[in-house]
């Protein structure tokens, strides 16, 4: 299946490693990703605290790309995502001051998750896995962009989203239920406000490892960063050692499927989830 792929500003810096993960199992997928030509970055997360038509003209434009494209549009950051969204909502709302972009909203917006979780992926992803990841207990955290607000995302399950806890079923993880999935990390404040970003993710280990948890599941390059990157400077603020490592599920996925290059990716983390996966047998 061939979708148009608009990878975002983070992919090409930040997350390389996600960006990797996706190149690496979209073919095992049957996915086609053809990167959006001449995309520019959406403005996440700041263009709209400074500038509201740039903020708005910035993803606009990558939608008349796209839809002139003719395909869905898949982004993988959940940043991205969400103004994406804003965007088309902004120019199909005929009250709103015309931005000179054409757009007719013939294409749509996925959330790479969501995408990749539909009902035919996960059917055909199922035979295809040849190294289940048992015994691995995660807490699925999907952060608060890529669904909220639900006016501007579409999401009717805002509160309490089930597809990530889906598709590790598929890759044989019993997932943990929790009541935090959606709560905030903090998003772009670490470099801002790193004293934010350390009480909210703080909260965050604390209540996963009341759910007895050993790890996270993310799909956003920012909650998987504030999660993993703080996590020494956490540790040491709050005089606990936390280890939790924080996967991308793109990465348990080629896991899953044995792809050779997934511990290269993990390699990449701060908090190295190897000795985890060791424990467990999985690597």
């Amino acid at each position: 299946m061939k979708v148009t792929y608009y990878p975002g500003c983070s992919l090409e810096g930040t997350a390389v490693d996600y960006a990797a993960s996706i190149a690496g199992i979209a073919p095992l997928l049957d996915v086609e990703l053809v990167e959006l030509f001449d995309w520019n970055c959406c403005g996440a997360s700041s263009a709209h605290s400074l500038n509201y038509q740039i903020a708005l003209h910035l993803p606009a434009r990558n939608l008349a790309l796209a839809e002139k494209a003719g395909r869905d549009v898949v982004a993988p950051c959940a940043l991205c995502f969400n103004r994406l969204k804003v965007a088309e909502k902004a120019l199909l709302d005929p009250e709103q001051e015309d931005l000179g972009i054409s757009y007719g909203g013939g294409i749509k917006i996925w959330d790479l998750l969501d995408y990749l979780t539909q009902k035919a992926f996960l059917e055909a992803l199922a035979p295809k896995v040849v190294a289940p990841l048992i015994n691995l207990r995660a807490v699925c955290y999907y952060g608060c962009l890529v669904a909220r607000p639900p006016a501007v995302t579409g999401k009717t399950d805002y509160e309490n989203p089930r597809n990530m806890e889906r598709l590790l079923k598929v890759l044989k993880i019993k997932p943990i239920d929790w009541s935090f999935k959606t709560d905030c990390c903090g998003a772009g404040l670490a470099v801002a406000r790193p004293d934010i970003i350390d009480t909210l993710v703080q909260r965050l280990y604390e209540r996963a490892l009341m759910a007895k948890a050993e790890c996270f599941v993310v799909s956003c390059q920012m909650c998987q960063a504030n999660l993993d990157l703080a996590q020494e400077r956490i540790s040491r603020k709050f005089g606990k050692d936390y280890y939790l490592p924080v996967f991308y599920f793109t990465e348990l996925i080629a896991l899953a499927l044995g792809h050779p290059e997934a511990p290269k990716w993990l390699a990449q983390h701060l908090v190295d989830p190897m000795p985890l996966l060791k424990m467990k047998g999985l690597a």
